[in-house]
């Protein structure tokens, strides 16, 4: 690891802790709820996801077994918030599917499956990209898998740490070699850079507020700057 590169890494995620607090993250009631959740909140709001859960959930329907028997007509109206809900009906159906016929439905027997072959195996299904993948490893089988989104990439690129438009595996990689594979860790530092990507450094961003913005007393966003 490098020193410096971790140094500053673990700083900004202190200030960043000392700002917002513990996270607390994902908010979910189950570990199945985490799975539709990651699903269910591809390009769209954690707010719109919330709500499809809501829905599946007021109806009955929240349970694997008996999405991986629906029809995806009957689940596409409980998601519309959530859009593209036919796409993310037939994604959620597949995906119950494999949970009951493969893991019994038990996310201990999922968790019990090597990292790097449950994430190859999941990102086979249909419309599972890395970012939903690594949700699920992370936030419920807890291994130490660093989950990057927009948000990852917009702030550690206007630091400096990551080139404009870095693909995924750069911005993971940032974290991986720098970081102790530490899966509480990266789930609430996630849920720090959520936090400070959706209130403070937007598209336009809120440079006077962002916590991190002195880390270190020389650490300087790109954007801020004078």
């Amino acid at each position: 690891m490098a020193a410096t590169l971790t140094e500053d890494l673990i700083q900004i995620y202190d200030a960043l802790f000392a700002a917002f607090g513990h996270q607390h993250w994902w908010p979910a009631k189950t570990p199945f709820e985490t799975m539709v959740g990651a699903i269910l909140t591809q390009n769209v709001s954690w707010t719109n996801a919330a709500q499809a859960i809501a829905n599946l959930e007021d109806a009955g329907m929240l349970d694997p077994r008996l999405l991986a028997e629906a029809d995806t007509a009957d689940i596409a109206p409980l998601i519309v918030p959530s859009r593209y809900y036919n796409q993310k009906a037939e994604r959620i159906r597949e995906f119950s599917r494999v949970y009951v016929r493969e893991f019994r439905a038990d996310p201990a027997a999922m968790a019990a499956m090597e990292t790097g072959e449950l994430r190859e195996r999941l990102l086979a299904l249909r419309g599972f990209g890395k970012e939903t993948t690594d949700t699920i490893l992370l936030y419920v089988c807890e291994k130490p898998v660093f989950v990057v989104d927009a948000y990852t990439r917009r702030i550690f690129s206007r630091y400096g740490f990551l080139p404009e438009g870095a693909s995924y595996d750069l911005t993971q990689r940032l974290f991986a070699e720098n970081l102790e594979p530490d899966a509480e860790l990266f789930n609430d530092y996630h849920a720090q850079i959520v936090r400070l990507g959706n209130t403070i450094c937007k598209r336009s961003p809120l440079c006077d507020r962002c916590p991190i913005r002195e880390v270190r007393g020389t650490l300087r966003c790109a954007v801020g700057r004078g």
